[in-house]
């Protein structure tokens, strides 16, 4: 979509894991870690037809009781997860999250928006990924004044979006940092095109406090 994500300045995109941990950098938010999930399509699709929701907010512990409970026959999904949890326990060094992996097919949030949060991973499974905004094409003054997107994205050529697969981690506005910016994003709109999603989504529990 538009430029290469890899030249956008709030942005670090790469084919490894460690570039998660540069969202701590302060101009950097957003950070996405692009992989090949096609070893997963089987279960993925198996996952969409039967409209999975798992739904969880506890310790790390119980959270992977719970995966392990709710998705028994999804081998190779629950392993993935489970290897995502990890990395993002390592990113955050949070004790405790919420956690939420559903089957998707309605318009989750049209707006382009910053969240109330520290610090989210998400993943796209299956279907459009997350829309995001570089920093230089974004009104942030509009955001809480105008309900429109039109307001807030200066230039529609140059949304971004998430890749299919892809684990991306997003800064939320109250990240404990000085000079740092939440990152503007939002879900795509499937509803009109019959799209579904299989989303993975994961959340501190904690207000983090990385002095």
């Amino acid at each position: 979509m538009s430029i290469p994500q890899s030249e956008v300045s709030n942005a670090i995109v790469g084919n490894c894991s460690t570039k998660l941990h540069q969202i701590h950098n302060s101009h950097i938010n957003i950070a996405i870690y692009d992989r090949d999930i096609a070893q997963l399509s089987y279960e993925i699709e198996k996952a969409l037809n039967q409209k999975i929701e798992v739904r969880v907010s506890d310790d790390i512990d119980k959270i992977f009781q719970k995966i392990e409970n709710e998705l028994r026959e999804f081998t190779l999904l629950k392993n993935d997860i489970t290897s995502l949890l990890n990395l993002f326990k390592d990113v955050t060094k949070a004790d405790s999250f919420r956690l939420l992996l559903a089957t998707v097919n309605t318009n989750m949030c049209r707006k382009f928006h910053t969240d109330l949060n520290d610090l989210r991973m998400l993943c796209t499974y299956s279907g459009p990924g997350t829309l995001w905004l570089p920093e230089d094409n974004v009104n942030r003054k509009a955001l809480d004044t105008c309900g429109d997107n039109d307001c807030i994205v200066l230039d529609e050529n140059k949304v971004q979006q998430a890749p299919t697969g892809a684990i991306v981690i997003l800064k939320g506005a109250i990240y404990p940092q000085d000079g740092t910016s939440a990152i503007v994003h939002r879900s795509p709109t499937i509803e009109e095109t019959g799209q579904k999603r299989l989303l993975l989504r994961i959340d501190t529990n904690d207000f983090l406090n990385f002095e």
